[in-house]
């Protein structure tokens, strides 16, 4: 099939780009060890023929990695969307529904500006009501928290922070639909967004005021101290595993080792996926002195990555040491 390819290098890839020209190419970068991944390929495979002027790319994220650190792709299955050599949407993760209505959309559209600059429809309307209510107070900006991307960002997650303010936040440059639909839903044209309860506060000058007038601690609630929090996190079952993706869907090779090691000794754990949560995920590797993911911790204890891990089901102390025994 002419329009599903796969791309092996990055000059491949950049040439795919510039012969597409404004239509769309949809590029899944993925990784052979991961089944979702073979999940959306059969997906992206279906698409294709609904979609002939389309472009369809299987890129492996590792075989790459100038190409996926770029576009800041950490886990698979990623996908990226680009029309006339830009990227103008992302999804992140095993999602079929989402991948085809973002495709049916962007294919329609036809071209960058046009994705998303229509009213938001109710599929995308009930998606936003969850997303504003998905914690007591909500930031949508450009970047996170750790890392704001533009000034508008970096202020509003200065005054939370510095009013000692609890909040979740959500990166809007890593989803297009999100960032137009929410325009629309909240009837405010710009970021960042601030909602408390589900309902819109504001934006920079309106947090500004806030926070001048007292205000802010009343709006929104205040924070739990990080430790606090990553405490209550570990602790939440005896074993706790940390990675990408969760036990259904690795999305890192790491990840994806240790699960089958832990799955091999048949006891009970409960995994974090820390690519939901980027407090937790940057917070963490201060609290533990471990820098890497995946971290696994007995009963609050941290126990180590895959290579500790891997050293414990080899002597033969695994089982004992998830067990609290060791």
């Amino acid at each position: 099939m002419a329009n599903l390819v796969e791309a092996t290098s990055q000059q491949q890839f950049e040439g795919l780009l510039a012969e597409a020209g404004k239509r769309l190419t949809v590029v899944h970068f993925q990784a052979p060890w991961a089944p979702q991944c073979g999940l959306m390929n059969d997906a992206m495979a279906e698409l294709a023929k609904e979609h002939a002027q389309a472009t369809f790319v299987k890129l492996e994220a590792e075989a790459v990695p100038e190409v996926s650190e770029r576009y800041d792709v950490s886990s698979v299955p990623t996908f990226l969307f680009f029309a006339g050599g830009q990227k103008v949407d992302r999804l992140d993760g095993a999602h079929v529904p989402e991948l085809t209505k973002k495709v049916q959309r962007l294919a329609v559209a036809g071209s960058p500006a046009a994705g998303g600059s229509g009213p938001a429809g109710g599929d995308l309307n009930q998606r936003l009501k969850k997303l504003v209510n998905a914690a007591p107070c909500v930031l949508f900006m450009k970047g996170a928290p750790p890392e704001p991307r533009c000034g508008f960002s970096r202020q509003v997650v200065a005054l939370l922070k510095e009013h000692n303010v609890q909040f979740s936040s959500f990166d809007v440059l890593s989803d297009d639909e999100v960032r137009q639909g929410l325009k629309v839903y909240s009837n405010w044209p710009t970021y960042p967004q601030l909602y408390a309860n589900g309902e819109l506060v504001g934006g920079v000058d309106i947090v500004k005021e806030l926070a001048e007038s007292g205000e802010l601690e009343n709006t929104c609630p205040r924070a739990v101290p990080l430790e606090h929090r990553l405490k209550a996190v570990i602790n939440r079952s005896p074993v706790m595993l940390f990675m990408k993706g969760d036990k259904e869907a690795a999305r890192c090779g790491f990840s994806r080792q240790i699960l089958e090691v832990l799955d091999g000794t048949g006891l009970d754990y409960d995994t974090f996926d820390i690519l939901q949560d980027e407090e937790v995920r940057q917070g963490l590797k201060t609290y533990s002195n471990w820098p890497t993911y995946p971290q696994l911790y007995v009963k609050g204890e941290l126990v180590g990555g895959l290579d500790i891990v891997k050293e414990l089901k080899e002597s033969g102390d695994l089982a004992s040491v998830l067990r609290g025994e060791a």
